[in-house]
């Protein structure tokens, strides 16, 4: 039987408190019901903006996460992210934090969401070295990847350890019942069997949900998913806890 393990993003979590003064609902608390409901590790991703994820919840996170070996803290961004009024700066929240696993994303400032894996063909040698600082630092980089094998060979070429293949296109066709939707599936499939031939491990995430998950995992060789949005909205019906157990039946009984 495989099993993919589950890393809830709390991005959404943060996105509620932020629209009140004070701090409810309580974004670290929420992590521990996360933790307490099973699932294997814990995602942010702190902007420039923070209209979601401020730098103090990445330290109360990486916090709570030391407190519960053998689940991990995964912090996700563009690595070129300067510090910006109270945001520090992307590299300087990891160097403070040293989180298990650092996904480095492609997106800018001003993105709504990220929508697109790296083309390394163009950023690969200015991530190279940033990189080896991530490992210096202990972290696994994980690089968010769209399924294409020629950029694959290139994230192993500069160091990348795994990739997270970016799945919104995916989502989007199993919404739309799309006659592409096989087409799709069997790029992800190529793509995860080519990224573990050359020694990479494979993650997804991006517009995952009840619905097209279990689908998904089909592929064999994923080893995490990233899932926020949906499983908040899930959570609102649900609870936060039976939702989190959902996703895991998913990701761990197949």
């Amino acid at each position: 039987m495989n099993s993919t393990k589950l890393s809830v993003n709390l991005n959404k979590i943060a996105l509620i408190r932020n629209s009140r003064e004070g701090n409810y609902p309580d974004v670290a608390r929420f992590g521990q019901i996360c933790l307490d409901a099973g699932a294997d590790g814990l995602t942010v991703h702190p902007r420039p903006d923070q209209r979601h994820i401020r730098p103090d919840d990445v330290f109360a996170l990486n916090q709570l996460v030391q407190q519960h070996p053998g689940i991990e803290f995964n912090i996700e961004g563009n690595p070129n992210a300067e510090a910006i009024g109270a945001y520090p700066g992307f590299m300087a929240l990891v160097r403070q934090t040293r989180p298990h696993q650092c996904t480095l994303v492609p997106d800018s400032n001003d993105q709504l969401t990220s929508d697109h894996g790296f083309d390394l063909t163009r950023s690969g040698d200015a991530l190279r070295p940033i990189i080896e600082e991530l490992h210096e630092l202990g972290c696994r980089v994980s690089l968010f990847m769209d399924p294409d094998p020629a950029q694959i060979d290139l994230a192993r070429t500069i160091g990348a350890d795994r990739i997270e293949l970016y799945t919104g296109p995916y989502a989007a066709a199993h919404k739309a019942h799309n006659s592409e939707l096989h087409t799709l599936l069997e790029q992800y499939r190529a793509a995860t069997e080519h990224a573990r031939h050359i020694g990479l491990g494979v993650n997804a995430g991006h517009d995952l949900n009840l619905d097209n998950l279990g689908q998904f995992l089909h592929i064999p060789g994923i080893d995490e998913v990233s899932i926020g949005h949906a499983l908040t909205v899930d959570a609102l019906t649900m609870g936060m806890a039976t939702a989190v157990h959902a996703y895991l039946r998913l990701c761990h009984h197949r």
